[in-house]
């Protein structure tokens, strides 16, 4: 069984990536199907829903209830979709960035929390699809600049 600090860490990451999919499923909503931004924005979009998955099964392994909603991570996703609204794509992937600036900051911050068991799963799994979606998004606002 883990302990509850992992439980509640694990659950404090997959809100952040349920908050995550909210994002990018709403900037996929503003952009036209036709923008070179999709395919990008579509695979992170994936990486975040995958990561979801990922986060929901430990916490079920670890006898934890996994977390449902975004929480107050849903508050980022609300500024990202007024964002791509009102100033166009260079803002939306620029807020998109920073919402995985602070997705590695975080697993980053928190991995000293968990468990054995659940380090290795963010060390090795979380973490670096966490950076990557990162890079493509930082790829990307240095291309619309």
């Amino acid at each position: 069984m883990g302990t509850k600090s992992s439980i509640s860490q694990l659950n404090s990451f997959l809100r952040g990536e349920i908050s995550a999919v909210e994002t990018y499923r709403m900037a996929l909503d503003k952009l036209d199907y036709t923008s070179p931004l999709r395919a990008e924005i579509e695979a992170n979009l994936q990486s975040h829903q995958d990561r979801v998955v990922m986060l929901r099964d430990c916490i079920l392994q670890l006898g934890g209830e996994p977390a449902t909603s975004s929480g107050p991570w849903g508050v980022f996703a609300k500024a990202v979709e007024g964002t791509a609204r009102t100033m166009g794509d260079k803002m939306a992937v620029t807020a998109l960035e920073e919402g995985e600036d602070h997705g590695v900051a975080d697993y980053k911050r928190g991995i000293a929390d968990l468990d054995p068991e659940a380090r290795v799963l963010v060390a090795g799994h979380l973490l670096p699809a966490q950076q990557a979606t990162h890079d493509r998004m930082s790829g990307l606002k240095r291309r619309l600049s």
